[in-house]
């Protein structure tokens, strides 16, 4: 029996999952962000501890261990180096296959078929495989990119807070909300921006969506403005030759409604997650 390992190595979560070569799944896995960003070796950390996880609840003994075929799709394995690193690494497996975190998505939502995926998570990215070649906008990372996702939205809704308390614009009750988890002091929030990540940021991102969904003044604006970057993702990737596209990511339910109504009648639900498309990727590196 050949047994696959999948690895989602994303934003705010890395997810491992083992199977069979009939597709039974023997064990799954969980751990904490692995975007490159953090440095590679502390990503890898993270891998480490999603597919050791995984092992374990499978009790595959060490012999097997050695023969498993993996995939791992990371988020920021456009850095610098890092494919390089990942090469380098001495993985305990027979075999392993690296693709971005965008890419697995992709090849999980239509099968390893065409099409295209916009991911709306902690960042945000549009990606397409048409006719054997990847079709890739944005996802450069925050704070340059990104546009849409969770840190996108903490970052706003915390600039437009310090400009509510400033009395650049009228204080909502988002706003304020804000502001009492930094004990409404803009030192505090100075000091915490000096080592916030993405990720930081990103945990504001249900409560700009919740007091959105309520007509908030300050939030609504905020969300509006990502749906339509959202929006112009998916439209891009349907012009550069994406037969079908899918929504994904930890925020796609709830920006779905925001978008216009005639580009969600385009979407299409995922044919398969992206561990699914990680475990694609195992099997495309059979010998």
């Amino acid at each position: 029996m050949t047994i696959y390992l999948g690895i989602d190595a994303g934003g705010t979560t890395t997810n491992a999952r083992l199977v069979s070569d009939t597709g039974e799944v023997l064990g799954v896995g969980q751990a904490g962000p692995a975007n490159t960003r953090i440095g590679l070796m502390n990503a890898l950390r993270e891998v480490e501890a999603a597919y050791s996880e995984a092992i374990r609840a499978a009790g595959l003994p060490p012999s097997e261990v050695e023969s498993i075929r993996a995939g791992l799709g990371i988020a920021g394995l456009n850095r610098r180096g890092t494919l390089e690193g990942l090469q380098a690494h001495r993985f305990p497996f027979a075999s392993i296959a690296f693709a971005s975190d965008a890419a697995i998505a992709c090849l999980g939502a239509h099968s390893g078929e065409d099409g295209g995926v916009v991911i709306v998570g902690t960042g945000s990215i549009g990606f397409a495989r048409v006719k054997g070649e990847a079709v890739i906008v944005g996802g450069y990372g925050f704070p340059i990119s990104d546009e849409g996702s969770g840190a996108d939205l903490g970052l706003r809704a915390i600039r437009q807070s310090l400009w509510a308390r400033d009395r650049r614009i009228a204080h909502s009750e988002m706003t304020h909300a804000i502001l009492e988890r930094f004990s409404d002091s803009a030192g505090e929030i100075v000091t915490w921006m000096d080592s916030a990540t993405a990720t930081d940021y990103a945990v504001f991102s249900p409560l700009v969506m919740e007091h959105a969904a309520r007509g908030d003044p300050v939030a609504e604006p905020i969300v509006q403005d990502a749906a339509a970057a959202v929006d112009r993702l998916i439209r891009v990737l349907f012009e550069r030759g994406a037969p079908h596209c899918c929504l994904m990511g930890g925020l796609s339910d709830v920006l779905y409604d925001w978008l216009a109504v005639g580009l969600r009648k385009r979407l299409r639900e995922p044919l398969g997650d992206s561990l699914d498309g990680a475990l694609l990727l195992a099997r495309s590196r059979e010998p």
